[in-house]
């Protein structure tokens, strides 16, 4: 957890929200794209028959997505929260802040949280933290959003390279098991864009975590960001540490009791194949805010509800009427993401004929 004062905290979020674009890569390559599904002709269901809603832990989502946590604690950044909630209420998708504790240690900056919940009074909404608070944090955080969620980052990359960021980040274990143990909602642990490994959602669910988003690299890029934040550049040579969205997905334990998927998704099929590599839901967080920076609230609603469209076409052509149905589908998994399986010991060929598995245990 990052120690200074709110003022320079302030500063830091808008130069987040500054950097944020220039740090995605534009027209690279992504693990997204080693994922590829088999077509299947005869395969397809009527769209009406598809049921996009999820069931999150204990929570009812009408759709496999959520606005993921960006921002907040500026004027500028409670400007961006107030478009991405009333989005959030027009569509139905659950809602993110960015971390709430510059709001717990200046409360004047409150209300650019407060805001999501004013927007957005019935909505589904997750307060965030930062590992290394309090369990007293943890409750004020969720009174301030009256959240139906915790999210509590864990961003020691992100850390390391901050200028300013912890040093010290061996304590981190005691402080999630008591901040998890504290919250009086669902705890949902999240990366911040460089994935959770095999090791680590183990752990996690040890320490009775039952939601956790894989957040992968490929999206927005916090080392970057630190990096062109650092007067020397920090440590640029560091570009591309860490693991995309599938390969986390690919590489978690089985029975984690919910997996969440965001870094990187770039449109409604790099969405669908999370889902199919086994998330519960998926997580926007970049191509959402752009669309809210540049045509407000409109036009993110527009966006959004061309999402679910164009996913409920994808979800009849593979056959699956349900998110959860697309674990069914047979996807092939090639490059750079096939030899992370390999090296992992994870059976890549048996996710190519997933469909005639089924057929047989239906038999």
């Amino acid at each position: 957890m990052t120690s200074d004062d709110p003022r320079s905290r302030a500063a830091r979020k808008d130069d987040h929200l500054r950097l944020a674009p220039g740090s995605r890569p534009v027209g690279a390559h992504s693990e997204f794209d080693d994922v590829a599904f088999v077509h299947h002709a005869l395969a397809g269901i009527d769209t009406d028959a598809v049921d996009l809603s999820v069931t999150v832990d204990e929570m009812a989502w009408s759709a496999p997505f959520y606005i993921n946590g960006m921002t907040g604690g500026t004027a500028r950044t409670a400007a961006i929260n107030r478009e991405l909630a009333i989005a959030a209420r027009e569509t139905g998708l659950p809602m993110g802040t960015g971390s709430a504790s510059i709001a717990l240690d200046e409360p004047a900056t409150a209300d650019g949280f407060r805001v999501v919940r004013v927007e957005n009074p019935d909505g589904i909404v997750f307060a965030n933290l930062g590992i290394g608070r309090t369990g007293d944090d943890v409750k004020r955080a969720v009174d301030l959003l009256e959240a139906d969620a915790m999210q509590i980052h864990v961003n020691p990359v992100q850390e390391i390279a901050m200028p300013e960021g912890a040093r010290d980040l061996s304590s981190w274990r005691t402080s999630l098991e008591q901040m998890v143990a504290a919250s009086p909602v669902p705890v949902i642990v999240k990366e911040v864009g460089f994935g959770l490994s095999r090791e680590t959602l183990v752990l996690l669910r040890d320490l009775g975590v039952r939601i956790a988003d894989v957040s992968g690299r490929g999206g927005t890029d916090f080392l970057r960001i630190e990096n062109d934040r650092h007067p020397s550049g920090g440590l640029s040579f560091m570009t591309g540490f860490g693991q995309s969205a599938p390969a986390a997905l690919l590489d978690a334990p089985a029975g984690f009791p919910a997996l969440l998927a965001s870094g990187g998704v770039r449109n409604p099929l790099d969405a669908v194949k999370a889902l199919a590599l086994g998330a519960r839901a998926v997580g926007v967080a970049g191509v959402f805010l752009d669309a809210a920076v540049a045509g407000g609230a409109e036009s993110l609603i527009a966006l959004i509800e061309r999402w679910l469209g164009q996913t409920r076409s994808m979800l009849a052509l593979l056959g699956a009427a349900s998110p959860a149905a697309l674990s069914r589908t047979d996807v092939l998994l090639r490059g750079a993401l096939g030899e992370f399986c390999s090296l992992r010991g994870v059976d890549a060929a048996a996710y190519a004929s997933r469909s005639l598995t089924t057929e047989e245990d239906d038999r």
